[in-house]
């Protein structure tokens, strides 16, 4: 049975890093590489290094798993016993600071991670929802600070043949977020299974990142723009990725938001209070 998901508690590092997960044309996964760093706080920075980049479809299935993890998730030690958690312990390559912090194991069915992330069920969207679980579980995520090095990677996960069961694990960054170890960016599933486009699905994430919900911020259709395209552009692309973004941001309308463009490209955004309890 699925779970009415009502929001994720999500790392806002995953979250705001540019260009983790962006818009692809057909056939750029196989000529780009993921390898983006990301500065936050004092000193402090973030590096995803992948042999694929991620794109809104991988972002669409984090949230989904991040919010599972809420009601079913799993706390899992440094040094389990059964075999199971072993292997995604392992699989997830903890090292360095990260190597006795505690994870999260999410069991589900693709099928129903499917629904609760609003896809319908097909082969097409299953091959690809295996595929994203194999290319966000090969990210590499190295943390650095003043006195902090940790490295593991995003995602591990592993199928159960014997009852079909799928086993996701979500790194210590995220499960921290989960669990409330650490400050968590809000994201209303509600509102993600609402969007109809990947380029509004992306800057809704980032927007989501730093702005609270009932709170508002202050965006420019340039800022807009690169959360779907992080690399610059000739000036003709310019042009067509500026009416997507529009686009893009009129979406957010329709699901509650409130955008007042105040001045010629750029725009006061207002996030509804949240629709939940906590």
């Amino acid at each position: 049975m699925a779970i009415e998901l009502t929001h994720a508690r999500h790392d806002p590092m995953h979250c705001l890093a540019p260009g983790l997960f962006r818009s692809l044309k057909r056939g750029e996964r196989k000529k780009l590489k993921l390898d983006v760093t990301y500065s936050y706080g004092q000193n402090q920075s973030a590096r995803f290094i992948g042999f694929e980049p991620l794109g809104a479809d991988d972002m669409r299935l984090l949230q989904g798993l991040v919010a599972l993890s809420g009601p079913k998730g799993v706390i899992l030690t440094s040094a389990p016993s059964a075999a199971i958690p072993k292997r995604l312990r392992l699989a997830l390559a903890s090292e360095f600071d990260s190597a006795d912090c505690r994870c999260l194991v999410v069991q589900s069915r693709i099928t129903q991670l499917l629904e609760e992330i609003g896809l319908c069920k097909s082969g097409r969207n299953l091959k690809t929802l295996k595929a994203s679980l194999i290319r966000m579980s090969n990210v590499t995520v190295v943390i650095q600070g003043d006195s902090r090095c940790a490295s593991f990677h995003l995602m591990s996960h592993l199928f159960d043949d014997h009852d079909n069961a799928l086993y996701i694990c979500l790194n210590p960054q995220i499960a921290e977020a989960v669990l409330g170890g650490r400050p968590h960016a809000r994201i209303d599933m509600n509102e993600v299974r609402s969007l109809k486009s990947d380029p509004a699905r992306l800057i809704h994430q980032r927007l989501c990142g730093w702005i609270d919900p009932g709170k508002s911020g202050r965006a420019s259709l340039e800022t807009m723009c690169s959360y779907i395209w992080p690399d610059p552009a000739i000036a003709d692309a310019m042009r067509k990725r500026q009416q997507i973004a529009r686009r893009a941001v009129g979406e957010l309308f329709t699901i509650g938001w409130l955008v007042t463009e105040y001045r010629k490209d750029m725009w006061e955004i207002r996030r509804p209070r949240n629709r939940s309890l906590e």
